[in-house]
């Protein structure tokens, strides 16, 4: 029986995000049958290679969505604000990496790990990509959630600067250049200069004090697992990796789970590949995950200053599974069970 094929629009085709899009579609064979690359004027004309072919770049327009069953969406959120809805009414199923949708109740917000189920409840034809951030943590600790519930997560991140785009990973590579020859660098991505640097400052900061991307990990964990109770606080840091996002967890349960029965569970996870023998120095890093598929453990060890507590160290490439494979996945499950 021939393999049903559909029409895909990738729409911020040029952007790093985008060009993970491509890539991870032709990587996985998902069943394209004209592929459709969005993005805006600058970038209109030009021409991207997709499966060995050169594919022409269009403007991204009101009409842009005729026949497409499915949008792959990452072109920034106010954009997607305009065009995701255009599309959807047009009958394209829009699955969009940005923030613009990821609370609003109409629209799920999906990890395939963690809440697959949700995806049928796309009533307005949208789909969302939760942060990258948010992603690689919510799926190792959505099989401990199973098996003991998650009371309490507190969670500090160390993030690549690929998450702020491609504009962000050549200004640190910029400066490292100017610091060598000693010249004093310049920063107009970042506030202050991120090479040799960490900043506390991710997105814009908020009247109750915190950032808007560590709100996102706080409001966006609590909708993947469908449990508003959970106490969650997050810091998160910018730091000179260009790309793999790392974060340390520490979450409280209400059943009492050794650092035994932690690597156990996460052994058999999906999606999640645990490294963790510290004594011989075996633990995850972002270079050695950058271009991997799965979320990384390490680290896992209960923490002694609570009755029921571990902690972990989680490393994931926020390029692949924090924005485009995740994206990817989404439509897999989407062709694969609902159209």
């Amino acid at each position: 029986m021939k393999k049903k094929r559909y029409n895909v629009a990738v729409a911020g085709a040029t952007g790093v995000v985008g060009g993970e899009i491509l890539k991870i579609l032709e990587e996985r064979d998902f069943p394209v049958d004209t592929i459709r690359l969005l993005a805006s004027e600058r970038s209109a004309g030009s021409c991207l290679e997709f499966k060995g072919k050169s594919e022409k770049i269009y403007l991204l327009a009101k009409e842009s969505f005729e026949d497409i069953a499915i949008g792959l969406f990452s072109p920034g959120a106010s954009t997607s604000k305009v065009y995701a809805p255009i599309a959807a009414k047009a009958g394209c199923i829009v699955i969009d990496n940005t923030s613009q949708f990821r609370m609003d109740p109409d629209v799920p917000l999906i990890v395939p790990e963690v809440n697959p189920e949700a995806i049928g409840g796309y009533r307005k034809n949208i789909i969302s990509n939760p942060n990258c951030s948010t992603i690689q943590m919510v799926v190792p600790l959505k099989p401990i959630h199973d098996r003991a519930r998650i009371k309490r997560i507190v969670v500090s991140t160390y993030q690549a600067v690929s998450g702020a785009g491609r504009a962000a990973m050549d200004e640190l590579s910029g400066q490292v250049r100017s610091i060598f020859n000693m010249i004093t660098p310049e920063s107009n991505v970042f506030p202050v200069q991120i090479a040799f640097n960490c900043l506390p400052h991710i997105d814009i900061f908020l009247e109750n004090g915190y950032t808007k991307e560590e709100m996102k990990m706080v409001n966006e964990t609590r909708k993947i697992l469908d449990d508003a109770s959970i106490g969650i606080t997050a810091t998160t840091v910018r730091v000179p990796v260009f790309i793999g996002h790392s974060e340390s967890v520490n979450i409280e349960t209400e059943k009492k789970l050794s650092a035994e029965e932690v690597r156990d569970i996460l052994s058999v996870a999906p999606g999640v590949k645990v490294l963790d023998d510290p004594v011989n120095e075996v633990y995850p890093v972002p270079v050695g995950c950058s271009g991997q598929d799965d979320v990384f453990v390490g680290r896992i060890r209960e923490d002694e200053s609570i009755p029921n507590g571990i902690n972990m160290w989680i490393v994931s490439d926020n390029l692949r599974k924090g924005a485009a494979l995740n994206a990817v996945q989404i439509a897999e499950v989407l062709i694969r069970e609902y159209i």
